[in-house]
This record gives structure tokens, sequence and C-alpha cells, in this order.
């Protein structure tokens, strides 16, 4: 049977893609059953001192998380996949930050309606974003960030984790035992962190 492994997701995020294509490279060979949700950065660093900077940033966070959110109320969860693949190939891996034009075409690649694309600048699913967001962080606690991982504990209760954050992704045998690694670790009730400095920034080759 599948193991259903539920995924946070904020498409501006680059640790988060970079993590999403490892839960892909093992969701064959570890037969995962992969449901993606949403998560906002934006809607995490609210009211936090954070730099101007990176506030700025988060100003136009807004936009890919909105159009994917109403894409899931609108179509279903089965379509946010896709949505994210193609809109992280853009941000990613062809390195774009025009978000509109981004949001167009993703949309237009996996076959949903344009009129999706106006829900980046409106609040009319900020409750479900919210409420989306909030799902995954009550899992794991406010001091974390995207992505978030949930699989099904010993006793039926979902098992979180914030991350793995790494890069660049491992592939084949690497990835399967960074994937076992990682929950054998997330399943023992009273873990809550490894941590080591960062040295370099998120790869997408």
């Amino acid at each position: 049977m599948a193991t259903k492994v539920e995924f946070w997701f904020d498409p501006r995020c680059p640790w988060a893609w970079i993590t999403s294509r490892w839960v892909l490279e093992v969701s064959v060979p570890r037969d995962l059953d992969v449901t993606w949700s949403v998560m906002s950065l934006a809607v995490l660093n609210e009211g936090k001192d954070i730099p101007a900077e990176y506030a700025e940033r988060l100003a136009t966070a807004w936009k890919p998380v909105r159009v994917c959110i109403a894409a899931e109320v609108e179509f279903g969860k089965s379509v946010l996949g896709r949505l994210y693949t193609a809109m992280g190939t853009r941000i990613h891996v062809q390195g774009r930050k025009d978000y509109d034009t981004i949001i167009a075409e993703s949309l237009a690649e996996v076959e949903l309606p344009e009129a999706l694309a106006a829900a980046a600048d409106s609040e009319n699913f900020d409750a479900q974003l919210r409420a989306s967001h909030a799902r995954g962080i009550s899992l794991v606690g406010e001091d974390v960030g995207t992505p978030i991982i949930a699989i099904p504990g010993p006793s039926g209760m979902p098992v979180a984790f914030f991350g793995p954050v790494i890069t660049p992704m491992p592939v084949g045998e690497e990835a399967l035992r960074l994937w076992d690694g990682a929950l054998l670790v997330a399943s023992v009730p009273g873990f809550y962190e490894i941590k080591r400095s960062r040295t370099q920034g998120p790869s997408f080759d």
C-alpha cells in the first residue's frame, strides 16, 4: 500500500522546490502517494521584524500562492502538483521574476482557465490560503518555514517535519537513503532538530 505524503509548498521558495523534486525522485521506488498543499511565506512572516529587502520580495509572493489556492478551490488538489511544477520550473530553473507572465504561462501549460490569474491580486481566496497554511504549521510549530512534509505515524496521527533543506538534490540511492533517514528521525517523538550552517545557496542543476 502506498504511503500517503502531504507536502506544503510556497512556489517562491527555492529550498521547497529542491525538496519537492527530491520527494518526486523517491516517490516511485518508495511507493509514495503525494498530496500537494499550499503554505505562504508572506503569511508566515506577517508582523515579523524582517529585512526591508526581504519584505519587498514578499510583497509579490502573494501572487503565486493565491493562484495556487484558487486553482485548488475551483478544481481540487489534483491540479496542484502540475501547477507547482509549471510555476517552479519558470521561477527556479529558468530564474524568472515576471510573476504575472509566469502565472499565465503556467495556467496555460496545465490547461487551467486563464481567469484564475485574477486571483493573484485578489483577497477572495485568502481565507482558504490561511487555513491551508495554518493546517501545515499546526503540525510543526511557528518557528519553521517551507516546506513541511507530513506522513502517517505509527499511531495513525501524522508525523510532520520542516525540510529537509538540501542542495543539490540527491538522486538514486542517495535520495532513498535520505528519505529513509528523514522518516526514521521524524518518527522519534522527542526528536526536534538536526542543523548545520549552510555553505552554499540553492542549486537547481
